[in-house]
């Protein structure tokens, strides 16, 4: 008994704080300026790729900018490798189970490159959700224009993450990100990760397809997530996090989507996709100044910034998009628990930490 109190605690305790607002303007920044360009010349339905692009903000947040500049620009590869590849399912028709097939092993593949250059935060998720969320809306541009806006987004939140060196110019010869190789056990480990990440993402995406969801690639994510924490007690907790912040982030997009007083729609008629856009801006300051201390308050935020950008994207009857995304996430993530749980765990140690570590001498 108190084991369980001891972990239902833990679900709702903040974590230390490490200068999350400044790594939160930085994102918000990255997502504001690319998503205004889009809507300034009246493009606000490529939001999505503009904002996956800009994802790469969130990762090096505590780093130097040496260090933080090559590790984004790792992250970078990630997340345009599934613009790339969800723009292609998209523009060929290729979705159901070819989306399915297709993630599941790119999360596999996702989660051994994480791994091997320590990507913080950990593994494929913001990839693979890229890849679903993009292959799962029409494009409406030419393939290469989709990729672009991407890649120019991410290059732009690149820029905006070495901002900072002009100010202090601290530069640190010989610093690089301390980075095992994958060898012996830890080699062993990564492939088991990868294993969990296939078995984890493909079962819930096969379960989503056999729903007749239109939205499979929600399930995929969330099996993901749990998968991301350190060890068992924190993946458990993650999944949990996961449905309860998503749940609570669905009421937020209701009250938007939803007719009624509450929602600002109704205050800006013939202004839709303007505000929607806005929102997404909005709402990814938050998301990112919670991410490091407590993923379900993250998720608050962000289910709104996927949901309305997905609205931006491919308008749906937000009573179904609610309703799918509720049952999508949680399915999903009760299957990447119940993964972690059932698959062997990882030895100790596991995982890797970003450090400076001192120039050889010659």
């Amino acid at each position: 008994m108190r084991r369980v109190m001891a972990h239902a605690r833990s679900l709702h305790a903040l974590g230390p704080a490490n200068n999350d607002r400044l790594s939160a303007v930085r994102v918000a920044l990255s997502v504001a300026v690319p998503s205004l360009v889009l809507l300034a010349i009246g493009r606000p339905e490529l939001t999505m790729y503009a904002v996956f692009g800009a994802l790469t903000g969130m990762y090096g947040r505590s780093e130097s900018h040496q260090l933080r500049l090559k590790h984004q620009a790792q992250a970078a590869l990630v997340l345009i490798s599934g613009i790339t590849v969800g723009v292609f399912l998209s523009a060929n028709h290729l979705q159901s189970w070819w989306l399915v097939l297709v993630e599941a092993l790119l999360a596999g593949a996702g989660s051994l490159f994480s791994d091997k250059v320590r990507l913080k935060p950990n593994g494929p998720f913001f990839g693979i959700l890229a890849l679903g969320a993009c292959a799962s809306v029409p494009t409406s541009v030419p393939f290469l224009t989709a990729v672009l806006i991407g890649a120019a987004s991410a290059a732009f939140s690149i820029l905006v993450g070495f901002a900072g060196w002009l100010r202090v110019r601290a530069w640190q010869p010989g610093a690089v990100r301390d980075v095992p190789r994958l060898r012996g056990e830890l080699r062993q480990a990564a492939l088991v990760h990868a294993a969990r990440y296939v078995l984890a993402v493909g079962a819930a995406g096969a379960l989503g397809v056999l729903s007749g969801s239109g939205h499979p690639h929600w399930a995929m994510a969330a099996a993901a997530v749990p998968l991301a924490g350190a060890d068992l007690p924190s993946r458990v907790h993650r999944g949990i996090h996961r449905i309860v912040g998503t749940f609570i982030g669905l009421a937020i997009v209701a009250v938007v989507l939803f007719p009624g007083p509450l929602s600002p729609l109704q205050y800006f008629p013939g202004h839709t996709a303007a505000v929607l856009a806005l929102l997404v801006i909005g709402f990814q300051f938050p998301t990112e100044l919670f991410m490091a201390r407590h993923y379900g308050w993250a998720m608050v935020f962000f289910t709104p910034v996927i949901l309305l950008m997905t609205q931006l994207a491919a308008p749906a009857d937000p009573g179904l998009l609610v309703m799918e995304r509720a049952v999508e996430t949680f399915v999903g993530a009760v299957i990447g628990i119940v993964v972690v749980v059932a698959v062997r765990p990882q030895p100790s140690g596991y995982g890797g930490r970003v450090l400076l570590r001192a120039p050889r001498r010659p």
